[in-house]
């Protein structure tokens, strides 16, 4: 690959509204910015985008610099592109290939980062790909123990102690060795973007337990993480009652708030913010994010689809490519 892409941007599911995003949000960029990109999946699916979005943009390879083309780093499919807005397992494989190429290009250091258009976790396990979606399945290709979702917005910012599991097991997973960890992931963060958070834990029973009443997870496991937190001079306090917390950060006393599970974080963060926030991945060995919406097949092939969520999720990989990683 020629050109110095410095972002990599997959295709996500082919029958979703992925390549229609991507192919509108970067015909909204400066032409002389476009080759920053290199897009990791099909011409054939991009040039289908086109035609429904009217964007005017050109595809070619990737190793074809000098001229106004979108860069495409094409991944075979083994298969015809499949039909869009169904689910089928060919899409989902084709959407577990184009991350696997694209966590190539950023291991080897031909990317600084990553920005995933949506996949869907039906078809991807359809075609053979048991994973929990991007977050599970960029930790196993990339060798990593774990990772950690924030979901990154103006106002209000908020990092997963667990995702994609039942309400049961992320009971269960919020331990103390569990929620100190992610607290740490998210100030790492903050101070690779230059500034040091100020962090609050929101509570997993209602009232924090309310001593006891309510149950003793807060007392048992969250607050010693907090403690343990502050110990390594991390600004954290907690745990807050999740019914405050949020709006508590929103109002700009907290920079980022620790959910305890995946719709305790999510709801607030797509009340407020519903077509911006982005989410990214932390605790892996490269940079990833990605936009925070569905694969939306009812639209698919319309050209409707909103773009605005990929520019949100272009403009924080780039924030991210410009800060150097740290390392711990």
């Amino acid at each position: 690959m020629d050109r110095n892409a410095k972002v990599a941007v997959t295709l996500g599911d082919p029958a979703g509204v992925g390549p229609e995003v991507i192919v509108k949000a970067l015909a909204a960029l400066p032409r002389e910015e476009r080759r920053d990109f290199v897009i990791v999946g099909n011409v054939e699916a991009l040039e289908r985008a086109d035609r429904v979005t009217g964007t005017g943009l050109r595809f070619g390879p990737a190793d074809a610099p000098g001229d106004d083309r979108i860069a495409v780093d094409e991944v075979a499919l083994g298969a015809a592109l499949p039909e869009i807005g169904k689910v089928s397992p060919v899409a989902g494989d084709a959407s577990v290939r184009y991350i696997t190429r694209a966590v190539d290009l950023a291991m080897s250091g031909q990317a600084d980062v990553i920005v995933t258009a949506p996949i869907n976790k039906e078809a991807m396990n359809l075609a053979g790909h048991h994973h929990d979606g991007h977050t599970g399945l960029l930790a196993h290709l990339t060798g990593s123990k774990s990772s950690f979702m924030l979901l990154a917005s103006e106002r209000l910012n908020t990092i997963h102690v667990s995702t994609h599991i039942s309400l049961k097991g992320a009971i269960e997973r919020a331990k103390t060795e569990r929620v100190l960890a992610t607290i740490e992931a998210g100030h790492r963060h903050f101070l690779r973007l230059g500034k040091t958070a100020r962090i609050a834990v929101a509570g997993l029973n209602p009232h924090c337990g309310e001593n006891g009443l309510f149950g003793t997870e807060d007392t048992e496991f969250l607050a010693p993480a907090v403690e343990q937190a502050q110990a390594k001079g991390i600004d954290v306090v907690g745990p807050i009652s999740a019914d405050t917390v949020f709006a508590r950060a929103y109002n700009g006393a907290f920079d980022l708030v620790i959910a305890q599970y995946h719709d305790q974080g999510h709801i607030p963060i797509k009340l407020v913010a519903f077509d911006t926030a982005v989410n990214v991945s932390l605790g892996l060995p490269i940079d990833r994010v990605s936009v925070d919406h569905g694969t939306a097949f009812d639209i698919a092939g319309t050209g409707k689809a909103n773009h605005v969520n990929m520019l949100s999720a272009i403009a924080y990989a780039r924030l991210m490519a410009r800060s150097p990683r740290q390392r711990t």
